[in-house]
């Protein structure tokens, strides 16, 4: 009689990590489209001056990170409450993942402090524009 083989848990991944396989290029193209983008369409959209009485938190910054294989849009809060536990605060609002010859997923942080991926297989300019108009994607 054989040997049982003991069962063993392994990952499976319907994406390739893509950070390794991304070039320079094309990480710095990605970089350069989606700060041209935070520049000229979502800072004047979304970034306000101050309110003379703040009570609330409010966007005082958009920029874009890398973290792994995920480029993530991001908007930094000011906290202007005397309570506040710190002055400011960064919250992720859109999510670019890399998935191979040109094409992208894109997600949004839910309420639920989880991604919810709405596109996949977009072009860079395709997700660029769903973040510029679509409400999903906004800070």
């Amino acid at each position: 009689m054989a040997k049982k083989q003991p069962k063993r848990w392994v990952s499976s991944s319907s994406t390739p990590p893509a950070s390794s396989t991304l070039s320079a290029t094309a990480r710095s193209e990605i970089e350069t489209k989606a700060k041209d983008l935070i520049e000229k369409e979502l800072k004047p959209k979304h970034v306000k001056p101050p309110p003379e009485e703040p009570r609330f938190n409010y966007v005082i910054d958009l920029v874009t990170k890398w973290h792994g294989r995920y480029f993530y849009f991001v908007a930094i809060y000011a906290c202007p409450g005397p309570n506040a536990i710190s002055p400011t605060f960064e919250s992720k609002f859109a999510r670019v993942e890399p998935i191979g010859h040109g094409s992208f997923n894109l997600a949004f942080m839910r309420h639920t402090e989880k991604w919810h991926e709405l596109y996949t297989g977009l072009t860079l300019d395709e997700c660029l524009n769903s973040i510029r108009d679509d409400p999903w994607f906004h800070p």
